[in-house]
Order: structure tokens, then C-alpha cells, then sequence
């Protein structure tokens, strides 16, 4: 079974191509939901321990963490620490049960993919990509985020030109939702032959 990395900057597209790749039959892995699962189960309470007041009723408080970890490298490497495993986990046995199904390829929507050095885990990479404009507007464009939020996370990953650069593969999520659902289905047949 091939394992395609799927990842992307803030606001490329990266949610919305994974859906693509769902909605013809491939199994996707999405680190995201798996981390808000982990928030209001396995990763609560070591969290709390490492930051005090960030866990309401059982739940991690995005808000909350979000304030404690945002513009601190020591604190982010700290939950990283607990988070981290715990998705490796998960990932794990998702790969296990999509090989075990019989699929010839699986996705890992994992957006800090070569910021954590998850790349290694996979066969091929695939980026979506979009002009920067279009990004700052997809991004500034949601509840709750500002400027300064965004370069926050625009910050700690790396710059779209490289990921580009170190991708099997390359969507730009720019040039409409037909061409990423054409991109999509091309890389499907490139890669599990159908």
C-alpha cells in the first residue's frame, strides 16, 4: 500500500483536497481531527499538567492553549511532546486497517508534515499550493484569526516554496475546484493505478 503525504500551508486548500481524495474511496487520515479527539480524551489531562487551566470539563480550551503555546518554542516543543505519540499511535493503526481493508493507497493529512519530520513515513508527497494573496484571504477570512495570528503560524512553517520543491506531487488549489478535483484524480491513477 502506498502512503501519500498530503500537506499544505495555512489556508492552501489542504482540508478540501483530502475531502477529494475521501469522496473517491481513498482512506485519509486527517492528524487535525485526530488531535481534537485527542483533546477531549487521551491528551487532556497531560496537558493540563503541563498547562495548568487549559482543560475545561475534560476538553483541552483551544483558546486557552492556543495563548499558552503561540510565540513560545519551549512551550509548543512541550506539547508537541505529548501530542506527538499519541498521533504516531493513531496513524499506526489507521494504516494498519486500510492495509488490512485492501487499499492500494492511503492519505496522511498531516499538516506540519516536514515541520515534524513525518515526510519519512510516507511513499510520496503531495502539496497544495496557492498565490499567497489567495491564502492571506482564505485565512484572514475565518472566525477569529488576525494578522498577527496568522504570521504567527505562517512563521513556524516552511515556506511553500520549499515544500513545492521537496513534493512528488503539486495542486494548486488557486485554479478552481474542478482543476484540484481533475489534479486529484490524475494523482490517483499515478498511484494506485485506477
Amino acid at each position: 500500500m502506498i502512503r501519500l503525504g498530503l500537506t499544505g500551508s495555512i489556508g492552501m486548500g489542504k482540508s478540501a483536497t483530502a475531502a477529494m481524495f475521501r469522496d473517491a474511496g481513498i482512506p485519509v487520515h486527517d492528524s487535525d481531527a485526530a488531535v481534537h479527539r485527542l483533546y477531549a480524551g487521551t491528551a487532556a489531562a497531560p496537558i493540563e499538567a503541563a498547562f495548568p487551566g487549559t482543560v475545561k470539563e475534560g476538553v483541552v480550551d483551544r483558546a486557552a492553549l492556543g495563548a499558552a503555546v503561540l510565540n513560545n518554542d519551549a512551550a509548543m516543543k512541550r506539547l508537541e511532546a505529548i501530542v506527538h505519540p499519541l498521533v504516531t499511535e493513531m496513524t499506526i493503526n489507521f494504516l494498519a486497517q486500510a492495509e488490512k481493508a485492501g487499499h492500494r493507497l492511503a492519505v496522511l493529512d498531516v499538516p506540519l508534515l516536514f515541520e515534524v519530520g513525518r515526510d519519512r513515513d510516507c511513499d510520496a508527497i503531495l502539496v497544495v499550493s496557492a498565490d499567497p494573496a489567495v491564502q492571506r484571504a482564505r485565512v484572514l477570512a475565518r472566525a477569529g484569526m488576525t494578522p498577527e495570528k496568522f504570521q504567527a503560524i505562517v512563521a513556524r512553517q516552511i515556506p511553500d516554496s520549499d515544500k513545492r520543491r521537496r513534493a512528488h506531487f503539486v495542486i494548486d488549489t488557486g485554479r478552481g475546484f474542478e482543476a484540484a478535483q481533475r489534479a486529484v484524480k490524475d494523482v490517483i491513477r499515478t498511484l494506485a493505478g485506477r
